[in-house]
């Protein structure tokens, strides 16, 4: 067998070589059945922070929030979040998080836990109280307005198209004019 120098460093190379990188044809052990959002029950849902309206997808076990991530298939954010959107995992579960109504008496110093029920009657009693005091239903030159002065409102980013529709269509049956969104400052 007639070989060269370079010849036989180029075989002794190539031989040390693929001895060192056999293949292992073994089974892989496969981690899939410890990632936490296996089984998880996946929601897509728009960030809560701005008013840019990123996808999210939101995975849930037993009512509870697993993990947060943004959604690839979403055109705004194509997967990607900010800090703040990519946080919402933290927020959702933080035992800090207030989970019942708070309410402060007009001049006490002291915040106490009330019921939702409480709280919604109230905020009812309250709308229901300004709009029948401040509600104007003919103007200075007698036309017909049926308009509520008294009450204000300024949407959320975190809504999306379908709930300010109905939020658009309920205000305007108390009688607002003075409505405006967040998007739109």
């Amino acid at each position: 067998m007639d070989v060269s120098r370079r010849g036989f460093l180029k075989l002794s190379v190539g031989s040390a070589l693929a001895g060192s990188l056999a293949v292992n044809l073994d089974a892989a052990k496969s981690y899939a059945a410890t990632l936490p959002i296996r089984y998880a029950k996946e929601t897509q849902t728009i960030c809560p922070y701005c008013a840019v309206g990123c996808g999210m997808i939101v995975h849930s076990r037993n009512g509870k929030v697993i993990n947060t991530e943004g959604d690839p298939d979403h055109p705004i954010n194509e997967g990607t979040l900010c800090s703040k959107g990519a946080s919402l995992y933290q927020v959702v579960n933080n035992p800090a998080r207030l989970t019942k109504p708070r309410y402060r008496a007009p001049g006490s110093k002291e915040w106490k836990d009330v019921e939702w029920d409480w709280a919604l009657d109230e905020i009812a009693n309250r709308i229901k109280k300004t709009r029948d005091e401040t509600f104007v239903s003919k103007n200075s030159k007698g036309q017909v307005v049926n308009r509520c002065d008294g009450i204000a409102h300024v949407g959320s980013a975190a809504l999306d198209n379908e709930e300010c529709y109905i939020l658009q269509k309920w205000l305007r049956s108390l009688g607002l004019v003075y409505i405006e969104h967040q998007a739109r400052i």
